[in-house]
């Protein structure tokens, strides 16, 4: 599975320079409302410096990462939602994502315009909130009358009614969908709806390089991720030895992309696992709570059809014994069954029989 974040914020926030620089893409950047007129879409590994190390003891032909994919959605404002600006065509693209990263501007530049002439961190949230939860209650209301008809004919239309009037409710009081006190029956009622308030959402300080390890405050109840975007820019210009140099030399241990995307696991509940040998080291993204044979199943379906058995070692152990070999000598490598719950940084070898 491929993690989707849709990247938003206000104009001139600095939301297409931070996704240019994370993605390396190169994507339009400039000192003016929708600047990025498409949704721009990149791909990029996930740092994890255990693929490295696994690499180190397997010597394997290549060297697979996780992905994240990123959305650059264009500069909402305010009214984006009854068709302001670039409006609903952005509104939609957010939908396909499975988390929101709202980029909010904490940085000072007189010379990058503010779309309402001030810094104000709180407002720009209030803003995008507004225009997502107004967005939601246009598809609520639109999808009512269709319910009302299923409800008629059998319980679940009834259920689903009942979900997208309680949700209603709440988000007229301005609160987003995600926060409403659902019952899991209820979620799942609202899922063909594709509330852009239902996904989780993050966010990101824009800060000047002298606010990274500023103690923030939350933001909507969470704590933002603080990331330079003219940092990152920096970075994304360096080749790997003079990065690290970089962000030693700025007292960071790691790039706000790395810090982004375990921000971003934290959120969704995911964690990695890995395949190590000759011909691959690789890794894979599954939820936390995840069981062996859905793990088989992100190689391939037929793994999780014909799971038979996982063959497990946990990273420190296989690390430390040198592989495979060094962990089945000293017992630490296990059999594990249908019901074992996979733990981060196992590395696992599956037999499977369809």
């Amino acid at each position: 599975m491929s993690l989707s974040i849709g990247i938003v914020g206000l104009p001139n926030v600095g939301k297409s320079t931070l996704f240019t620089a994370l993605t390396n893409k190169g994507g339009l950047a400039a000192n003016y409302p929708f600047a990025t007129i498409e949704p721009n879409v990149g791909v990029v590994p996930v740092p994890d410096a255990r693929l490295d190390a696994l690499a180190a003891i397997d010597h394997p032909a290549r060297i697979v990462p996780a992905t994240v994919e990123f959305v650059d959605i264009a500069g909402l404002v305010a009214g984006a939602s009854q068709g302001e600006g670039l409006g609903n065509q952005f509104l939609a693209n957010i939908r396909e994502t499975d988390a929101i990263c709202e980029v909010v501007r904490f940085f000072g530049d007189p010379d990058v315009v503010h779309v309402a002439g001030r810094v104000d961190p709180q407002s720009d949230v209030e803003t995008i909130k507004t225009e997502l939860v107004l967005a939601d209650m246009a598809t609520v209301e639109k999808a009512i009358p269709r319910l009302e008809k299923e409800a008629k004919r059998d319980k679940a239309g009834a259920a689903k009614l009942a979900a997208a009037k309680k949700a209603l409710a709440g988000l007229n009081e301005g609160h987003r969908a995600r926060t409403l006190d659902l019952t899991d029956e209820e979620r799942e009622a609202l899922y063909d709806l594709h509330l852009l308030t239902m996904k989780p959402m993050l966010y990101i300080a824009n800060v000047d390089e002298d606010q990274l390890d500023a103690d923030l405050p939350e933001i909507d109840g969470c704590q933002p991720v603080p990331i330079s975007a003219k940092v990152e820019a920096d970075l994304a210009e360096l080749d790997p030895a003079e990065a690290k140099e970089y962000l030693e030399a700025m007292g960071l241990e790691e790039s706000g992309l790395a810090r982004l995307v375990r921000e971003a696991y934290k959120l969704l509940g995911l964690q990695s696992y890995f395949t190590s040998g000759e011909t691959e080291t690789r890794a894979w993204t599954i939820p936390i709570g995840a069981k062996a044979p859905q793990a088989a199943g992100v190689i391939h379906t037929d793994f999780e059809r014909g799971f038979i058995k996982a063959e497990t070692a946990a990273y420190a152990d296989y690390v430390e014994l040198g592989g495979e070999a060094g962990c089945r000598a000293a017992g630490k490598l296990r059999q594990e069954g249908k019901d074992y719950v996979v733990q981060d940084g196992d590395v696992m070898h599956f037999k499977f029989n369809v």
